[in-house]
This record gives C-alpha cells, sequence and structure tokens, in this order.
C-alpha cells in the first residue's frame, strides 16, 4: 500500500477540504480518466482496491497511473480507551481529494473496456466520480 517514507511530523490535524483542484485536473498521461466531484479522504487501502479493479478488468494490457498521494497521516484511538492522555497513534494514511481532481490515468485498451475498468475502479472509491476522456477536452 501507498505511503510516505518519511515525514516531517508524525501526526495532522484533521482540516476540512475546501473548493475546487488547483492542480492535477487535466488529463496528462492515458486516454481516460476518473476524475472526482465531490471532496473527500480517500485512503490508501481504497486507492490500492481501485488499482486492483481497474487492472484486472484490463488484464493487464494497457497501463494504469496513480495521480492521487495518500501522504495525510489519520489517527484513531483504539477501542473502549477512555477519553483524554493524548491524541492516537497513526491508524492508516490518507490522501485528500478535491473536486475536479483526476485520479486514475488509463491508456492503451480501447474504449469500452476502459470506461468499464474505471467503473468498476471507482465503484471501491468513497467519492462520486466521472469518466473523462482525452477526445472531449
Amino acid at each position: 500500500m501507498l505511503q510516505p517514507k518519511r515525514t516531517k511530523y508524525r501526526k495532522m490535524h484533521k482540516g476540512r477540504i475546501h473548493g475546487e483542484a488547483k492542480g492535477g485536473f487535466l488529463i496528462n498521461f492515458g486516454s481516460y480518466a476518473l476524475k472526482a466531484t465531490e471532496p473527500e479522504r480517500v485512503t490508501a487501502r481504497q486507492i490500492e482496491a481501485a488499482r486492483r479493479a481497474i487492472t484486472r478488468h484490463m488484464k493487464r494490457q494497457g497501463r494504469v497511473w496513480i495521480r492521487i498521494f495518500p501522504d495525510v497521516p489519520v489517527s484513531a484511538k483504539p477501542v473502549e480507551v477512555r477519553m483524554g492522555s493524548g491524541k492516537g497513534s497513526t491508524d492508516y494514511w490518507a490522501c485528500k481529494v478535491k473536486p475536479g481532481r483526476i485520479m486514475f490515468e488509463i491508456d492503451g485498451v480501447n474504449d469500452e473496456v476502459a470506461r468499464e475498468a474505471l467503473r468498476l475502479g471507482a465503484m471501491k472509491l468513497p467519492v462520486q466520480t466521472r469518466i473523462v476522456a482525452k477526445e472531449d477536452w
């Protein structure tokens, strides 16, 4: 699963996800892409599950690019622990996805295989998405 090799700080504030994506909203590598239409935190497990679904449907033909990286540590306290005594330890890594962000790109397969693969990948993600093609630009 994806996670940073090292970070400057171990724990991070939760924050809010405001506004539209100010970068990563254009197709740069492939012909078809999966674009987020709402703000959400996407975990490393969800990214990996979507990647597997996409590559399985493509039967290892073509190429897949992952355009998001989980760099936000999300902490959680263990179950049935009393309040207080500090912030919990890092539970998983997540990525803050803004509306308009391209999350996955694929190339090297025909139109219907590409669209079905991205549809299956989108089912594994907690965000509403759109499938966009380079011809649409």
